[in-house]
């Protein structure tokens, strides 16, 4: 190839891998994945968001244990500002584990949902996926939004949906396929 070839055709190579990752998603942290359940949380008759729950496993008994990698999705029926997410995570995470986590600890992971969490329109997604022994990759719609590299920050985080003494037990089991949507 003539010399002044290369320098184009590399810069094209170099973008169409840029734009390769760029358009990357959750599912190429659980590839083999399928749908175990998924359902609506809704307050006072008002849908706030839907949530699917994706795993390779095939029970929901070895993603109860933490032991398979799953993505939660939440596809939101109304605008919540960031703000609130954390607020309302950290609120359940306090809830459910706070006893065994610290003050400053949770404050951590505040400041962590805070960089993984955007505000939300009716139709948005917002993606957490669990990877065992690393932590939770946060999607905002297809996109890498942010990394926390603490595994049990992620599973005080997942516990809000999948713990047996989550406020809605009944979302829980059709997330787990327990019961039919």
């Amino acid at each position: 190839m003539p010399r002044h070839y290369r320098s184009p055709f590399m810069l094209l190579v170099w973008l169409l891998l840029i734009c390769t990752q760029s358009h990357a998603d959750w599912r190429q942290d659980v590839p083999e994945s399928r749908q175990l359940g998924g359902g609506e949380l809704r307050v006072f008759g008002f849908s706030i968001y839907k949530a699917e729950l994706w795993s390779e496993a095939r029970s929901a008994d070895s993603l109860l244990s933490f032991q398979q990698p799953f993505a939660l999705q939440l596809t939101y029926s109304r605008s919540i500002s960031a703000d609130d997410l954390v607020a309302t995570s950290v609120k359940e995470i306090r809830r459910l584990r706070g006893a065994v986590v610290e003050p400053m600890r949770l404050d951590d992971w505040a400041r962590e949902m805070h960089q993984a969490f955007v505000d939300v329109a009716e139709g948005d997604r917002i993606t957490g996926v669990y990877l065992p022994g690393l932590g939770v990759r946060f999607y905002a719609g297809d996109s890498l939004r942010h990394e926390v590299k603490d595994e049990a920050f992620a599973r005080a985080f997942f516990s809000i949906w999948l713990d047996p003494q989550t406020r809605n037990p009944e979302l829980r089991d059709r997330l787990i396929g327990a019961v039919e949507p």
